[in-house]
């Protein structure tokens, strides 16, 4: 019988957290942080991130609880699993933070991102775009004679590969929200 070939840290939906806490792997994780919503809090917590060197790939904040004041703040970070764990308990120490989860570690999530994109094109190439953003389930949400512009809700790795199809056919321009996760289940 063969070995099983199971790299640690191959995945984050595994039954077994197989991950090394030694290990110098960069990761990415999403960080879902429950917050008072108040002047200076994002600041804070930005202050964070910036003044120790680690950088934010991601970050949407939103007031969820209005009666209670509170705000999600959803920081996609890397960094090796030491790392994560020092970024966790720092925010944790902040002040006006309620709750701190790390989505990549516990558990299921379900994460999208909203994008738009700019494509110029003319003739063949706007009838081509036009195909790509079909299969890819994106709504034209302005057209020009000379260009669309696209909406596409989706991972970030769908986004990304909707703007590598859409560069040689005109991509000029793309917004980004940032991603916003929540985690599955109960």
């Amino acid at each position: 019988m063969a070995a099983l070939n199971i790299q640690q840290g191959a995945t984050s939906h595994s039954a077994y957290d197989l991950r090394d806490p030694n290990s110098q792997i960069e990761e990415s994780h999403t960080l879902a942080v429950l917050v008072d919503n108040e002047a200076g809090v994002l600041a804070r917590v930005i202050g964070l991130f910036s003044g120790r060197g680690y950088n934010i790939d991601s970050l949407t904040v939103a007031e969820v609880d209005h009666s209670g004041h509170r705000s999600r703040i959803t920081i996609v970070t890397r960094g090796t699993p030491s790392v994560i764990e020092q970024i966790k308990a720092q925010l944790g120490r902040i002040v006006p933070v309620h709750e701190v989860h790390d989505l990549t570690v516990e558990g299921r999530s379900v994460e999208r991102e909203l994008g738009l994109f700019k494509v110029r094109g003319q003739g063949e190439k706007r009838v081509e775009a036009l195909r790509i953003a079909e299969i890819f389930r994106a709504n034209v949400v302005d057209s020009t004679l000379e260009s669309f512009v696209f909406e596409m809700t989706g991972t970030s790795e769908k986004l990304d590969a909707f703007a590598d199809l859409m560069r040689p056919l005109g991509l000029i321009d793309l917004a980004r929200t940032g991603v916003a996760a929540l985690s599955r289940g109960a």
